[in-house]
């Protein structure tokens, strides 16, 4: 049976966000790399660093807390494609979240990028995750 590491890292960062944890470590993988740069760009996560124990790496985050109108911390991580049903998108019909506010991560043929670059390219793909 194979592991969802999408799904994995979507759920470490909520479930710390919710606690209001500081840091979260995850399992490095390309994948993984690539997606915690979207979310560094993007000020979901204020500092990543590599982490290396007993010949396995790790990617140590540093998480950015943000209010929302009730003045709790969230931020909020949904999984759409997922490995039993998989989402594909054209890049006219990517989704906007909240109009723009929040991003779509996709996976393309040019590597993994947000909405606006997708849109930007011309390109669609499967629809990995949304967040805001």
């Amino acid at each position: 049976m194979g592991r969802d590491t999408i799904a994995d890292i979507i759920t470490s960062i909520r479930n710390a966000d919710m606690n209001r944890k500081g840091t979260v470590r995850i399992a490095s993988t390309n994948i993984n790399e690539n997606i915690v740069k979207i979310l560094l760009r993007e000020g979901f996560i204020q500092n990543v660093r590599k982490h290396r124990e007993n010949q396995k790496s790790f990617l140590v985050l540093t998480l950015q807390h943000r209010r929302n109108s009730k003045g709790r911390y969230r931020t909020v991580l949904k999984r759409i494609s997922r490995p039993g049903l998989r989402i594909y998108s054209n890049y006219q019909r990517i989704p906007r979240i909240l109009g723009g506010m929040g991003i779509v991560i996709l996976s393309t043929s040019q590597g993994i990028m947000t909405d606006r670059e997708a849109r930007l390219e011309r390109i669609g793909g499967e629809v990995l995750c949304y967040i805001w």
